[in-house]
């Protein structure tokens, strides 16, 4: 899966500065939010929230004609809901350093995953669900061999490759712009790879960077 992900060259055009670190983790155990998850919430809503990276997320939805005050970047949304929701164990991982580091960080169930993820630009033909409707000609998005798997970069999954308890196997898709640093990007995931670690101790997790070009 990881060395078929790919991003259009046209999303590196909309932003050169973007980056997608995609970690694929194989023998999740999955639970109900516990005390280890709630705290790593509550920890991660104390931070301060840092504007500056969220105003960037903001400014790349309009270069596709979005408007970011009303379909929201996942991390302008997630930190607008803090004290963070209780959702599952790896959701809640995942969310606790999304608002850590102000960075969306996508989450997919591979076990209903079809093919490789690729966020392109759209054509408005793309298969989607009904409650997210069909993407725009121009919208970012990504998708799999079946459709629409979020819509508007990453405003909103469709609930068929969501993260549940069930889940198993996973890929989570960390997204940079400036004035995230690409170190911060790799710290980002090796935080994430340890609260993973600490859930599934026997966890297999394999990390690929995607910029321009690679």
């Amino acid at each position: 899966m990881l060395d078929d992900i790919r991003v259009d060259e046209a999303i590196f055009q909309l932003r050169p500065d973007f980056a997608c670190l995609a970690i694929t983790a194989y023998g999740l155990r999955n639970g109900p939010t516990d005390e280890r998850s709630r705290a790593w919430l509550e920890e991660a809503s104390a931070r301060p929230v840092q504007a500056e990276k969220i105003e960037s997320w903001r400014e790349a939805y309009k270069t596709f004609g979005a408007k970011p005050s009303r379909t929201r970047p996942s991390v302008d949304a997630l930190t607008r809901r803090l004290p963070l929701p209780e959702i599952n164990q790896v959701v809640d991982a995942y969310n606790s350093i999304s608002v850590k580091h102000c960075l969306p960080i996508g989450g997919e169930d591979l076990g209903h995953y079809e093919g490789a993820a690729r966020l392109v630009v759209a054509t408005g033909e793309e298969a989607s669900e009904e409650a997210l409707g069909t993407p725009e000609p121009g919208e970012v998005i990504w998708r799999d061999d079946v459709g629409v798997t979020c819509r508007r970069w990453n405003w909103r999954q469709v609930a068929r490759t969501r993260i549940t308890e069930e889940t198993t196997d996973a890929l989570f898709l960390l997204e940079r712009l400036e004035p995230l640093s690409m170190e911060e990007l790799k710290e980002a995931g090796e935080e994430l790879a340890d609260l993973l670690s600490k859930l599934s101790p026997d966890v297999r997790i394999v990390t690929r960077l995607i910029t321009s070009g690679n």
